[in-house]
This record gives structure tokens, sequence and C-alpha cells, in this order.
């Protein structure tokens, strides 16, 4: 059960080929590095000789690796990771990734970041083959389908374009295969991060750059949208695209939210982005006040942006206690509803009497910027106005982020007027898509809209979210 009305990523990956057996365990300062992009699963698969090898557990990555059990991962020089946020399958042990699957001539290991949108017609289809599956996500299907195509053809490298070319939706995929084989596709549309470090140990892939940076890769370059790696035991790698988009859309979200400030994403700053979505903010929606703040951790970049171009002072509205745990850890509905103020309290010292303007990436449902605004009353400021550095939402994300059902997205059933009352702020404002766009300008690739505008890059057809799990 989650405390709050926040959105979350679907995941984060990481593969690494190295000389120096070490590969397990900078898997997992990888992953450490990627926590903030799933928190509810973690694994690690290894390849040792010609065997795949894996633990993976519910939980953060700390919980799931515990001292004795890296103590127990092998010696290896390919291994493969994943931190999991379910949006397709519900959170357990089976549903944890890699998934690792057997097929006749081999055994690969599959770790995925993204939604497919075909997933439940390819997984009815591979059923009629006499596929059996135990998960109920997408990743299954992704991994069986590989395995499918591996029967009838000579190649795992093969094997993989054929199954990717079957996909309808966004993915970063790395596989490990037990013919030496470490490979990594990046969907034709480019919508989740993906991208490739070396160090002089061996080579890399991630979801981000700071997990190059943790686990000592130094970023080269990011994976193209479509591209395909294939990189051997020796460390060689072959590139080739095998999937090919008429526009690229890169997740806006990653900006605004999902990625960590220090990673740089398709050649655009994560911080920059939302320093200058902070500074759009100021011009968009100016307020004479005394202060601006950010509502941690979130919001701390673009009011930092915010103050910047508005010349009001910047300061701190909040302390984080940063040793409270996932929110299923309260034993009782009373202390999930409090949950926020368990995470954050309001500094009183610093905030009374005064005008704030509060930053935060998003509004969803409502409840938690409302239950921020009464605590920043409550320790006595005079004036609160919130600033959002996303646009509204109003519509379903169909590519690996849980925004909700466009019934309960609050955007869609009140004015931004009715949603300041609601949440009890003196006033609201939301950066304009255009706004958005702009604060990213150093991106790549283009950038997807869908959940603010509903300009999705495939066609979704007669598809519900719902119907997505697979």
């Amino acid at each position: 059960m989650r405390f709050d009305d926040k959105l979350h990523e679907a995941c984060g990956v990481f593969g690494a080929v190295v000389n120096n057996h070490e590969a397990s365990g900078l898997t997992y300062n990888a992953l450490s590095a990627l926590q903030h992009r799933g928190q509810e699963g973690a694994g690690i698969a290894s390849l040792n000789g010609s065997a795949i090898l894996y633990h993976k557990d519910t939980g953060l990555v700390s919980e799931v690796f515990s001292k004795s059990v890296l103590d127990r991962l092998p010696e290896a020089d390919m291994a493969i990771g994943h931190v999991r946020y379910s949006t397709t399958g519900a959170n357990s042990v089976q549903n944890v990734q890699p998934v690792v699957t057997e097929y006749l001539r081999g055994r690969l290991a599959t770790a995925h970041n993204g939604n497919i949108v075909n997933a439940g017609a390819i997984k009815d289809r591979l059923k009629s083959y006499g596929c059996d599956f135990a998960a109920t996500n997408d990743t299954e299907v992704i991994s069986s389908l590989v395995a499918y195509e591996a029967l009838h053809t000579d190649s795992i490298e093969q094997a993989v374009v054929n199954a990717v070319r079957q996909l309808r939706g966004a993915f970063s995929l790395v596989i490990l295969s037990s013919k030496n084989k470490l490979i990594a596709v990046r969907d034709g549309f480019g919508m989740r991060p993906l991208c490739l470090g070396r160090s002089d140990h061996g080579v890399a892939v991630a979801s981000e750059s700071c997990a190059l940076d943790s686990a000592n890769f130094q970023f080269e370059r990011d994976i193209r949208p479509g591209e395909m790696l294939v990189i051997n035991a020796d460390g060689s790698m072959e590139s080739s695209i095998v999937l090919e988009e008429d526009r690229t859309a890169f997740c806006l979200f990653e900006y605004i939210y999902f990625a960590r400030s220090d990673s740089e994403l398709d050649h655009m700053s994560v911080y920059q982005a939302r320093f200058n979505m902070g500074r759009r903010l100021a011009v968009e929606h100016p307020v004479d006040a005394d202060m601006v703040c950010g509502v941690p951790d979130s919001g701390l970049d673009a009011a930092a942006g915010y103050a910047f171009e508005s010349g009001i002072q910047l300061s701190s509205a909040f302390t984080k206690n940063r040793y409270i745990g996932r929110s299923f850890i309260f034993p009782t509905q009373t202390q999930r509803d409090n949950a926020v103020r368990l995470k954050l309290n309001p500094l009183k010292a610093n905030i009374r009497g005064k005008r704030l303007i509060v930053v935060d990436d998003s509004i969803v449902r409502g409840t938690t910027s409302a239950r921020t605004v009464k605590m920043l009353r409550d320790a006595g400021a005079a004036e609160v106005h919130m600033r959002i550095s996303s646009p509204p939402f109003t519509h379903s994300c169909h590519f690996g982020t849980d925004i909700d059902s466009e019934d309960k997205l609050i955007a869609n059933k009140m004015s931004i007027e009715e949603i300041a009352k609601f949440i009890g702020a003196d006033s609201l404002g939301y950066i304009s898509i255009e706004g958005t766009k702009e604060a990213c300008g150093g991106c790549a690739l283009g950038l997807c809209t869908g959940c603010f505008d509903g300009d999705y890059p495939m066609e979704i057809g007669r598809h519900k979210k719902a119907e997505f799990e697979c």
C-alpha cells in the first residue's frame, strides 16, 4: 500500500561485461544508485561458465542483498541487474527481475524497463505454443518470446531481433545469454533511457549515467533509439539499428521526476532541465512572496531555478527523515495516512509568518499536496502558493509509468482554481507543456507528452491501462 499519490517509474536496469570477475559486485553498486527507480524488488543474474545463477527478492537492494547473500554471489565476468517498481503484475517474488528462462538450446535472463502494450496478445500466442508462465508481468513475456525465437534461428542475436520487432510499447532491455553474450536493446522511439559506459576492465549499460558512475564506468554515450548492442565475453561489441520509427519520443517525466539529478539523459543534464523548469515557472506564474522552497527531494532543483529567476530568497521549509522506509512497513491505516508527516516535517522557525512559494514536481490526485499545504499552514505560514514543474496530468501513461486511470486524475475533474481550493493553496500554477519542452531543449530526442495532452507516439487503440497486466 502506498502512502502518497506521487508517480513511480517502472524499474532500472544494468548490465556489465568485465575481465576482473567483479561483475556481480559492480551490478550491486549500480542497482544501489538506481534505487530511486524502483523500491519493490531487486535481482542480479550472473553468468558462471555456461550457467546463469541468480538471486532476487522483494525489498530494497540493501535488504535483498545482505552481506551473507553478497558473499555468495559468484565471481563473474558477466552480470545483469534490476530494480523494480510494478506497473504490471503484483509485487511478488515471481515478478521480480531478472526473469530467467530456460529453453532447449540454453538459458537467458532478461531485465526490462518500460511497458509492452501488446504483451497480453503475445502471451496468449505463446501459451498456444505450449509455453508456461509463472509471473504476471510483461518481462516474462519478452523473455519467453526471445527463448521461443531462439529455437527457430541460429543465433541468440537474431532471436532478440525477431522478438523485439513484435513488441509494441516502451522498452530498454538487457539480456544475459548462456551463449556468453550480453545484449542491450532500446525501443525505436527511445522512450526509456539506456546508456553505455566503459572502464579499464570492460563495458556496461545502465538506465542512467549515475549508475555507471557508482560502478566506476565512464559514461560514453546514450544507446540510440532502436539500437541493439551485442557485447561479447572479451568486451568486443557490435552495434546495429534493428527498430526504426518515424519519430522519437523520450519520456518527458524522466527529466521532471524519475531520473536522479546527477544523471545525463540523451545529452541533457537532469539537474539543468529541472532548474530550467523552475525558471520558466517563475516567468509563467510569478507571485509576490517572501521565500521559495522545494518539496524534498523532487522539487528542490526546480525551486532553485524559480528563486534564481524571480530574485526571491531560496530557503528550506522542510526537514526530511531519511530513515523512514517504504509505506507498507506502517502497521495501521492511520500511520499510513500520516506517513507524509513522518517523512517531512516543517521548519517552523523558518516559515512562521512568511508568504511561501512551494515548488513540487506534480499533482496526481491532490491528496499529498493537500497534506503538504496543511502542514505549512499549521506551522504558521502566512500564505502558500503552489507551483508545479509539470503540466496537469489529463491522460494515463501506457508505457511504464503508474499514472492513474483518467477518472482519478484531479486535473480531469477540476479547474486549476478548484484544485487550488481543494489543496488549500492561496494560488496554484503549473508549467505549460511548451515551457517544459523548452526547459528540456538540450535533449537530443523528441519528447513524449502523452500524459499531458494525449499525443502518444503510437496508437493505443481499444486497450485500457488495466488490460496491460499480463
